[in-house]
């Protein structure tokens, strides 16, 4: 069989939820990162945006493992001398937009450049179990139960 290029209009483009209580934040983003890109198809072409839209729900009940969530540091810079500015996960996941987290694991994780900002505007992730994508019919994936060690016990 020989293999070809996609085209933007045969891309079958899916939507499926994701759980993300009790669910270690690297584990998830990873697994998201191929979902967005479309590395998970067969028909995968690196130029086209081939991936399916994602939901996260439940997103503020994420975990890190080991000791990141206190020793983490995320730093960004402002530009100006002396600008470099840091925050850990636990602020983020106790301040006002704790699905931030998620979102820069994620973010991080995707080619930078147009392509990888039209990707990362198929993820949507929401602190609480609700979310306004219904009439998508979107499937559930079940990611804890993928392997023992995405989900942390105790």
């Amino acid at each position: 069989m020989k293999t070809y290029p996609a085209k933007p209009a045969e891309v079958e483009k899916k939507w499926i939820v994701i759980d993300a209580e009790g669910v270690v934040v690297g584990r998830l983003a990873s697994f998201v990162a191929n979902r967005l890109r479309g590395k998970h198809k067969p028909t995968y072409t690196p130029h086209i945006d081939c991936g399916d839209n994602v939901i996260i729900v439940n997103a503020d009940k994420v975990v890190f493992s080991g000791r990141k969530y206190d020793d983490k540091r995320y730093y960004r810079h402002t530009g100006y001398p002396g600008g470099i500015k840091e925050t850990s996960p636990k602020r983020i996941l106790e301040g006002a937009h704790p699905e931030r987290a998620l979102e820069l694991a994620v973010q991080r994780m995707v080619p930078r450049g147009p392509l990888g900002r039209k990707q990362l505007s198929n993820l949507h992730v929401y602190g609480g179990a609700e979310h306004p994508h219904e009439a998508q019919k979107p499937e559930t994936v079940d990611f804890a139960a993928l392997n023992r060690k995405n989900a942390r016990t105790a």
